[in-house]
């Protein structure tokens, strides 16, 4: 037993090393690979990356790019190189093995997360507002100094919203602002600038009739007090006429697809002209339509990435989740659920700013996890896997007002997936990770795997 104890914490160990080592940048040059480089443009096959200090030097066929001598030479034939994704709504902190609760927010679990969502391919990840104390702001600020590591962690704050009308979960009570007037909005953005958040993030709807909406003019004073310190501004929404009215006012980003109905050509229109940025998260609704396990729980890349990061216990007790549902609900679910692909498809065709975001962390949808099952369905909705593959780098990058990562070229972050078949044909293939570098740097995902499974 003794052994076993001091095994395990040599495991403990090892995981705190992995997170809290900086990282040093490497020179090398990558061949032969197809490249996807994120913006939307034509992949470029048997293709060539250099890779100075951790930055992208130089792309362009094998062959015409070249390196000093002694730099290292990687043969990547048959690979796919793509920009890391980027995940621009999520919660962490509250699930800990088959519980989900207020007490589990803590730095061990945060750093959990972070570290989950790097094993799945994701560089950086967007905190949307359900945050309390100073957690958070200690994990980003110890990144930014080089002394932990996970998928960078950016966060919206404390978010805002009208009394009773925050976040849904009654684990997240007291977590938002609580406020009615256009002063109190305003007073609640200086405080989160003044901690120097990336974002705001607020709530609009009535929350299922349980509470008031927060009023226009009141989201409009957020939105104004927001532009005016610098920041994005992120709402929750739930109906159409609220989508239209936050367009109008300046909103930058919707941090759901609307619910009531089709979101129609006016509103659509107005994002657009507006740039406007959305966030499907169609992945967490989509779990309500199934009375029997569904396919993707069992596809084999995605299956193996999740054993790897949960324990047993969760996986068995989301597949006995599905056969414990009520078929009537679920078919309320799947007719909801058709709203939002229409919407997706909609949004897609006219040239809306989709960006990557699933709500990650709610109970049993897991970072990294909830965002590869994310991409399968923009695809399964109306989008082309190029659509979102942009989406999930270069377009979340821009929306997250990060100029130096999203796109494989030169000048730009080494944040590199190299995948062992081509998403292009397949989006699933985003979770065949061969190999992962941030900053130039690869990352140790037979540590990030030992670390997760020593602590679930």
């Amino acid at each position: 037993m003794l052994r076993r104890m001091f095994v395990l914490a040599g495991l403990l160990v090892a995981a705190a090393l992995l997170v809290a080592q900086p990282l040093s940048a490497q020179t090398m040059l990558l061949e032969g690979a197809r490249v996807i480089p994120g913006d939307g443009s034509a992949a470029v096959d048997g293709a060539a990356i250099l890779v100075e200090n951790g930055r992208i030097a130089r792309v362009g066929r094998r062959g015409e790019v070249t390196a000093p001598a002694g730099v290292p030479r990687l043969d990547l034939a048959g690979k796919t190189i793509m920009p890391a994704l980027i995940a621009t709504h999520v919660h962490p902190g509250f699930q800990v093995g088959t519980t989900y609760l207020a007490e589990n927010y803590k730095r061990e679990t945060i750093i959990a997360d972070l570290n989950r969502a790097l094993y799945f391919g994701i560089s950086t990840a967007m905190s949307q507002g359900v945050e309390t104390g100073e957690l958070l702001h200690q994990i980003r600020a110890e990144q930014a100094a080089g002394r932990l590591g996970g998928a960078r962690m950016m966060l919206a704050g404390r978010g805002i919203g009208a009394p009773n009308a925050g976040p849904g979960n009654p684990v997240y009570a007291n977590f938002a602002y609580s406020l009615s007037t256009e002063a109190e909005g305003r007073r609640a953005v200086q405080e989160q600038a003044a901690r120097k958040v990336d974002a705001i993030k607020f709530w609009v709807d009535d929350r299922g009739g349980r509470a008031p909406k927060l009023t226009m003019p009141v989201s409009r004073a957020i939105i104004d007090e927001a532009h005016k310190n610098g920041l994005r501004v992120a709402a929750h929404i739930f109906y159409h006429d609220d989508a239209v009215g936050l367009s109008a006012a300046g909103i930058d980003l919707f941090a759901h697809l609307v619910r009531d109905k089709v979101m129609d050509d006016e509103l659509i229109g107005l994002m657009v002209k507006n740039n406007v940025y959305v966030n499907p998260n169609i992945s967490s609704p989509e779990r309500g339509t199934h009375v029997t396990v569904p396919p993707w729980l069992d596809e084999p890349y995605l299956a193996g990435l999740l054993r790897d990061t949960v324990s047993a216990d969760v996986i068995e007790r989301i597949r006995q989740s599905y056969a414990r549902r009520d078929p009537v609900v679920a078919e309320r679910n799947k007719r909801n659920y058709e709203i939002l692909q229409k919407s997706v498809a909609r949004l897609a065709a006219a040239g809306a700013k989709i960006v990557l975001g699933s709500d990650t962390g709610l109970e049993d949808h897991f970072f990294g996890y909830a965002e590869q099952r994310e991409m399968e369905l923009m695809v399964t909705a109306g989008m082309t896997p190029m659509q979102v593959i942009v989406a999930s780098t270069s377009r979340a990058a821009e929306y997250l007002k990060l100029p130096d990562t999203g796109t494989l070229a030169p000048g730009k972050r080494a944040d590199l997936l190299v995948l062992d078949a081509n998403p292009l044909d397949d989006i699933r293939n985003t979770r065949r990770i061969a190999k992962m570098y941030l900053d130039g740097v690869e990352v140790d995902r037979a540590a990030l795997k030992a670390s997760l499974s020593s602590g679930r």
